[in-house]
């Protein structure tokens, strides 16, 4: 069936107008967003300064996990999407502390476990440029705080006048500036850790060579490098005189000159080895007669 000539037109100026006068704009785009419930997740509507400009819309919701960790008690910890890039730890702790007292801030690439809080990394060896957004997992001090967060809210400022986010050209030169290594800093870094190193390894040998020669609860003892044979380090030269070893010992055992083609062989090698010695020795006696300086004749 055809439609009539018009009318499909007619239909889509009218879902326009339909469309443009249930669709709020601005500020009440972004209080109307605020009360939407995304599978679980509060839409706070968020802004980068007072001075207007386009809303982004934080997704939050409470963290939730098969295995509860310490230091996320799930009663507590706010689970937070949409986060820019040019938001740092200070700001996020910052911007969710006005709901309550805030006791830690973890932001993450991706939602997961995360990386332990003991093993601290180093600033020199993990730099990692932040790419898109991020995740965040906000500790509150008590289970009202993380309630607060989740009721409709009026949009936040991401970056005040008292605490401005640094952004655009300032970010790209912050971050060049940061990527310059500090030599000083760097070397001080090393050397705690190999002090650290050495100390570890001198327990190990400590703790072997207490245990050396004592017999455990069965009766077995435990055989270690602190023994009255210690066994040899397995450096570079090391495995290449072994090799050496072994292909002199390999060549001993081979059968040399046992078949009549290996003799003629041989003896013909033992031959051109002769001539092309009498060939040197010829050109050394050449070349002594041209360097003479006294000519009888």
């Amino acid at each position: 069936a055809r439609s009539l000539p018009g009318v499909g037109t007619q239909a889509r100026c009218a879902r326009g107008r339909l469309v443009g006068k249930m669709a709020p704009r601005g500020d009440e785009a972004a209080g109307a967003r605020a009360d939407v419930d995304m599978a679980g997740f509060t839409v706070i509507p968020a802004r980068l300064s007072g001075s207007g400009g386009a809303a982004r819309q934080l997704l939050v919701k409470p963290h939730r996990a098969r295995e509860a960790a310490a230091r996320r008690p799930q009663e507590r910890t706010l689970f937070v999407l949409n986060l820019p890039p040019y938001c740092t730890q200070e700001s996020v702790h910052r911007l969710f502390s006005q709901c309550g007292p805030v006791i830690s801030v973890e932001l993450q690439d991706k939602p997961g476990p995360g990386a332990k809080s003991e093993a601290k990394k180093s600033k020199f060896f993990s730099r990692k440029p932040t790419e898109g957004y991020r995740v965040a997992y906000v500790v509150f001090k008590s289970p009202a705080g993380m309630k607060s967060a989740l009721k409709p809210q009026t949009p936040w400022i991401l970056s005040p006048n008292e605490h401005p986010v640094t952004t655009g050209l300032q970010k790209w030169i912050q971050d060049y500036r940061c990527s310059i290594t500090d030599t000083e800093a760097l070397q001080k870094e090393v050397d705690d850790f190999m002090k650290k190193h050495d100390q570890r390894v001198a327990a190990i040998e400590a703790r072997a060579g207490a245990e050396d020669g004592v017999p455990d609860e069965e009766g077995w003892v435990k055989v270690t490098r602190k023994g009255r044979r210690p066994g040899i380090p397995r450096t570079e030269a090391r495995n290449l005189q072994a090799a050496q070893r072994e292909k002199r010992k390999r060549q001993q055992r081979e059968l040399l000159n046992f078949y009549s083609w290996q003799q003629q062989d041989a003896k013909r090698e033992h031959i051109a080895q002769l001539r092309k010695k009498f060939e040197e020795d010829k050109q050394k006696i050449a070349l002594m007669r041209a360097e003479r300086k006294f000519k009888p004749y």
